[in-house]
């Protein structure tokens, strides 16, 4: 395991005998989603964490494309956050995160996807150059159907009364959203009235066990995307 993120001119860190290997960045909020999953479904690996400005030369032998998160299982190669926490979610059936009904499960897999609207409406706010509201209100109009969602669904999760692959899949962007607030000042203050079911629903996902092995603040998100926009993120800043 490596805790501080490994770049050019570093080694691999040998694999943990029957656990899975991932490699992360602590502040990426994809490599989030496979934590997650390990966590909730208890599925023993290590962890090594690379710098995505300098990497690894061996990384990008292994992983061409040099993104995070990516995991070797049973010597298998795999990448892209969805394709992997499904096929963890199928390959350590204990404690599944999908319902067992195809057509629940299919429309749980539609809506982790229409939430990609919301990831790039976020990304287009932390990265511009200068900090405008008007970036923010597509952001929120988006999350206006999972609000409703919400509501549709009537239970705590959007998977029932326990987090559930939703959940997880959404909860990285969710657990920043404040980070916009600290950045741009009050006036990015997500209104209180439109959101209460999304609310109490990230109140509870604080609570769960999964989440807070993972969780940072919103000061600490803050933090790494302003060194982000710089041009000089720092990796190991809270490690």
């Amino acid at each position: 395991m490596s805790v501080k993120h490994l770049s050019t001119g570093s080694k691999d860190v040998p694999i943990e005998p029957g656990k899975i290997r991932l490699y992360s960045m602590r502040f990426c909020p994809y490599a989030q989603r496979v934590h997650l999953v390990l966590f909730a479904k208890n599925i023993p690996h290590d962890i090594v964490n690379i710098n995505l400005k300098n990497k690894p030369e061996w990384y990008l032998e292994k992983f061409p494309l040099g993104k995070v998160p990516a995991v070797i299982v049973e010597g298998e190669y795999l990448y892209e956050s969805l394709i992997i926490s499904d096929f963890l979610d199928e390959k350590y059936p204990k404690r599944p995160l999908y319902p067992k009904d195809p057509v629940k499960k299919a429309k749980d897999r539609l809506l982790i996807e229409s939430f990609s609207k919301v990831i790039s409406l976020l990304y287009k706010c932390y990265l511009s150059p200068t900090m405008d509201f008007q970036l923010l209100l597509p952001v929120f109009n988006e999350m206006d159907a999972f609000e409703k969602e919400m509501a549709t669904r009537g239970t705590p999760f959007f998977s029932g009364d326990k987090p559930g692959m939703v959940d997880y899949m959404i909860w990285p962007w969710c657990e920043r959203l404040e980070t916009v607030r600290i950045l741009g000042g009050d006036q990015f203050r997500i209104p209180k009235d439109r959101f209460q079911r999304l609310r109490e629903w990230c109140k509870a996902m604080i609570e769960d066990e999964a989440v807070k092995k993972h969780f940072l603040t919103p000061e600490e998100h803050a933090k790494y995307l302003q060194s982000h926009r710089a041009g000089t993120p720092d990796f190991d800043n809270i490690l």
